[in-house]
């Protein structure tokens, strides 16, 4: 069945909305659950293993599953955010089915969606060029200073965990602003207007 482009963007917004925010949810549980777990002295990837694995590999598999989704109804929207969506998505699905125990694998999972998520924002940047899209941006450079930041050890007095997030929580942040705009975006015309 052939949707129309309206149909399809609305579909990519839903897609990258829940995907993110179940993962919010879901690893927030998780941290809850893990046993004398801290924000800055663990991995995120630390909630993928022992008694939390199950919540939070389910949930990132979930998560990388939706972008890819988000990014195949957004295709006519730009081909290069399609590619970044689709990579950001297999390395978030590759951080799921490989956690960190298993060494390498995990970790250029890792990079890919660490890397991948903060430079998606600005092939938004220009094709929408808003002020949200601005605010993404913005967001996605955080990230992206982070991580270059992160991958030769300098923490900030964040410790490992709290620089992590640094990368993760503001793509995070930009995901759901995204997919909420695309759906009110593209619902915009289709509303009755109240007098």
């Amino acid at each position: 069945m052939e949707t129309n482009n309206e149909t399809q963007m609305k579909i990519a917004g839903i897609a990258f909305f829940i995907g993110v925010v179940q993962f919010i949810l879901f690893m927030l549980l998780a941290e809850i659950l893990y046993p004398k777990y801290s924000v800055s002295g663990n991995y995120i990837s630390d909630l993928g293993v022992g008694s939390t694995a199950y919540i939070f590999n389910t949930s990132i598999v979930i998560l990388g599953l939706l972008i890819i989704v988000a990014g195949y109804f957004i295709r006519r929207f730009s081909q290069p955010l399609l590619v970044v969506l689709i990579l950001a998505g297999v390395g978030a699905m590759g951080v799921g089915l490989f956690p960190e125990t298993t060494g390498s694998p995990h970790l250029i999972f890792s990079l890919l969606v660490f890397l991948m998520s903060s430079i998606a924002p600005y092939f938004l940047l220009v094709k929408i060029r808003n002020l949200m899209s601005v605010l993404w941006a913005i967001l996605g450079t955080v990230g992206l200073i982070a991580l270059i930041l992160y991958i030769p050890g300098i923490y900030l007095g964040l410790g490992h965990g709290g620089m992590e997030r640094m990368i993760v929580y503001p793509d995070l942040l930009w995901g759901i602003g995204f997919g909420g705009w695309l759906v009110g975006k593209f619902s915009e015309k289709r509303a009755v207007p109240t007098h």
